[in-house]
């Protein structure tokens, strides 16, 4: 079983990010996750958005962004403080360990003191996108039950969790 205090997650800085544009799905999550690059392209322009990577000890093995307006995800409001969760994902050589849940265990840690003021953290993700709902699902999220139908991967299902 591989040691859980080993994932962490930490803002993208110079030197996470050449090592973090190595990090790959598989063919078939390209559906669903953009490249890295451009993520971290538009995260450096959008205010608010924090480019975070996944660490395994000092090993990138996952990325994701948090966006410190929910409503940028799904162009709606919440009846409560939200930020959303974009592009997550771990790399594909990591993929089966269960380094998912504990990177999502991680984050919201992390979102404590980074966003103390959050009472929701928001997602989309892709009915289609089993592995990923039922991962998310786990974590404690509940599908709300709403479509979100912008973006490049189609209507996507909108989730959401508590924050402690």
């Amino acid at each position: 079983m591989p040691d859980r205090a080993a994932i962490r997650v930490v803002p993208v800085s110079p030197p996470w990010r050449d090592a973090l544009l190595s990090l790959r799905v598989t063919a078939p999550q390209r559906d669903f996750v953009s490249d890295i690059e451009p993520s971290l392209i538009d995260a450096e322009r959008c205010q608010g958005s924090t480019p975070m990577a996944i660490l395994r000890g000092e090993v990138p093995v996952g990325y994701y962004r948090i966006e410190a307006q929910a409503r940028s995800l799904a162009d709606c409001d919440f009846d409560r403080p939200a930020v959303g969760l974009r592009s997550f994902f771990i790399d594909y050589r990591w993929q089966g360990q269960g380094l998912a849940t504990q990177a999502l265990q991680a984050l919201i840690g992390d979102l404590a003191g980074r966003h103390p003021e959050a009472q929701l953290l928001v997602l989309l993700t892709h009915g289609r996108n089993l592995p990923a709902l039922r991962l998310y699902l786990r974590a404690g999220f509940v599908d709300t039950g709403q479509l979100y139908h912008g973006g490049r991967s189609g209507p996507q299902h909108l989730l959401w969790r508590a924050l402690p």
